[in-house]
């Protein structure tokens, strides 16, 4: 986990992204399409919105698993107890960063998808659904 990976600046993000996203998750095309948004026909499963995405973030997981399996190890050898916990802070950021991309799939596909409803009684009842969920998985990410 050198100290060199973290003096380099990111890429430029796309315009509207949040520049928290870990190197890999956000990529060029990621913007939402009205294909994506659109509700899905009958015949398909629900699609969500990291949908369009997995692979990417997929492979964040995999690396901060491989983070996590480093603190063990450090653990384990009976490492400096503050190198662990740099290591921890580390794997902490980048799930919030991971986080924070879901919550802003969540919100620019599923709510915005539920605000396409066609009736207006069901499109406020969906609306309201969908931010409640969005309200409550930030409020677990804060404590």
């Amino acid at each position: 986990m050198s100290g060199n990976r973290s003096l380099r600046r990111p890429k430029a993000y796309p315009l509207g992204v949040l520049a928290v996203y870990p190197n890999g998750v956000y990529v060029v095309g990621m913007d939402a399409t009205e294909e994506a948004v659109a509700a899905p026909d009958a015949g398909h499963a629900a699609e969500h919105g990291y949908t369009a995405n997995k692979d990417a973030y997929l492979r964040r997981l995999k690396r901060i698993e491989g983070q996590v399996r480093g603190i063990a190890r450090m653990v384990d050898e009976d490492k400096y107890c503050i190198d662990i916990l740099t290591q921890v802070s580390a794997v902490t950021k980048a799930l919030h960063a991971v986080s924070l991309g879901l919550v802003e799939e969540h919100i620019g596909h599923c709510v915005v998808g539920a605000a396409s409803e066609p009736d207006p009684a069901a499109r406020a009842e969906a609306i309201d659904a969908k931010v409640k969920e969005a309200a409550e998985a930030i409020g677990r990410l804060l404590r």
